[in-house]
């Protein structure tokens, strides 16, 4: 089907788009049936209590001002994997319209979950939960998502946290975006803002937008990760550049100034007095090769990186530490009628120089840090969306560090269902994803031994509306 999307300043035909290429063993019976009851119970009862709530033309704002559902975008008709029409409206600053007006471009997302793990924890795993068997309200979230004044757009989201009790300002992105002519090539040109590494990108490869999707806040975690992994999410703010040479090549530079430890507390950051403080600007860089073949297969390999000096605990008397990363990724990605199949792959290096933490707490004066990631996803018709990853961690024994062990090293599996989000669905004033996903573990913090027993089964909904604004078109 050809979309009938209006995309003002983008040269490309509408058929490149393709809019719609087509948003354990031994565990007692009782618990068993005990388990199954909750999470059954649990999908069932907030089904019905989205049934009954009012249908105020409520989907999510991006779909709105395109007039496409959310299938357009998204994977699985649910963010936020992309399609090539996805990632086209990222790049081009969110500008994407149907030539209609709209109101407000706000959006609200919902996630709640059941969270279960093979052995108790001890102690449990968040003030006011149990040591298993947790039912949270994981996030509630309101975006400002669509188009800006004078060509400007923006994805901006303030988020209260279910499991931490508090608000804080999420992922933000405001960006501007231009198409130019480059050495004799259409290209576009950007300058983006954001307050964490990698979300500008537009590949799911890297880390910000990465599987899995959604996680569980009340599972055991590994210890050890990269500063690019997430350390810096939303405790720096920054800006840069991007361009998009003849759909081919993509480099993007950006420069991040860490915030001020106040500050940051009054976002909800949560920023204590032992919290480690960074220094002076952090570079970030972005590199990737394109191909598509034909109007189906896309192929993407990059290579991105960044520089920090780190002050560890917050104690700025005795120098600081200095954080390189590097990273190289890959993407493949098909596209057919009903079928849409997905692979994504990433592998971070990380070098310590750890001059100020030697002294400070005994950790040797130089690490390096590694983590490869690798998944696979199919969906079928955008509603049905097996997908499966493999992942480790590994770096040099150090212990000071980590606790002594940075090794990690397991599995995830998933399976999400999204009803709609499609042209015929009939709830077209809502989207949702129903997800069961399990994370098993060979290796965790460095130990074999009992490392199952921090495997998790995760169990969620995920919900997304906008209350404002026209429906989207048919």
């Amino acid at each position: 089907m050809t979309s009938q999307v209006y995309f003002e300043g983008n040269r490309r035909t509408i058929s490149h788009f393709r809019a719609y290429s087509a948003c354990r063993d031994a565990v007692k019976t009782e618990d068993v049936a005990r388990r199954i009851w909750m999470i059954s119970g649990f999908w069932t009862t907030l089904f019905l209590a989205v049934l009954i709530s009012r249908p105020a033309g409520a989907v999510p704002s991006f779909a709105q001002q395109t007039g496409q559902p959310c299938q357009a975008c998204h994977v699985s008709a649910f963010g936020p994997q992309l399609k090539p029409y996805g990632r086209d409206f990222k790049l081009y600053g969110y500008q994407s319209t149907d030539g209609k007006s709209h109101e407000l471009p706000i959006a609200l997302m919902a996630q709640m979950s059941v969270t279960h793990t093979e052995a108790d924890q001890s102690p449990p795993p968040a003030p006011h939960f149990g040591a298993n068997d947790n039912f949270a309200v994981d996030q509630l979230s309101a975006f400002y998502a669509g188009r800006l004044p004078q060509g400007w757009g923006a994805f901006a989201q303030t988020t209260y946290d279910g499991v931490g009790r508090s608000f804080s300002i999420d992922n933000v992105d405001i960006r501007h975006a231009s198409e130019v002519t480059l050495l004799g090539r259409d290209s576009v040109f950007g300058v983006d803002f954001n307050n964490n590494p990698t979300i500008e990108d537009a590949w799911n490869s890297t880390p910000g937008w990465g599987f899995p999707y959604n996680s569980s806040a009340l599972a055991p975690t590994a210890a050890a990760s990269s500063l690019v992994d997430g350390g810096l999410s939303h405790i720096v703010a920054g800006g840069g550049a991007y361009a998009m040479w003849d759909d081919t090549v993509y480099l993007a530079a950006l420069a991040y100034l860490p915030l001020e430890r106040r500050f940051a507390g009054r976002l909800g950051e949560g920023v204590g007095s032992t919290s480690d403080r960074y220094n002076g600007v952090i570079p970030y860089w972005r590199a990737a090769l394109i191909h598509d073949i034909g109007a189906s297969e896309t192929f993407q390999i990059g290579a991105l990186g960044l520089r920090a000096d780190r002050y560890p605990g917050g104690d700025v008397s005795r120098g600081t530490d200095t954080i390189n990363d590097w990273a190289v990724d890959g993407t493949w990605q098909y596209i057919g009628q009903t079928h849409v199949v997905s692979a994504h792959a990433i592998w971070l290096h990380e070098d310590q120089d750890l001059k100020a933490s030697a002294i400070l707490a005994g950790t040797n004066p130089k690490n390096h840090l590694n983590t490869a990631r690798a998944d696979l996803s199919y969906s079928y018709a955008d509603t049905w969306t097996p997908s499966a990853q493999v992942f480790r961690t590994s770096g040099t024994a150090d212990p000071a560090q980590y606790n002594g062990g940075a090794n990690t090293a397991g599995y995830v599996l998933e399976l999400a269902y999204v009803p709609w989000g499609k042209p015929s669905s009939p709830l077209y004033w809502l989207n949702a994803r129903l997800g069961l996903q399990y994370v098993g573990y060979t290796e965790f913090n460095g130990a074999r031994q009992h490392a199952s027993d921090n495997n998790t089964l995760y169990a969620n909904l995920w919900i997304a509306l906008a209350p404002f604004g026209s429906r989207v078109r048919r």
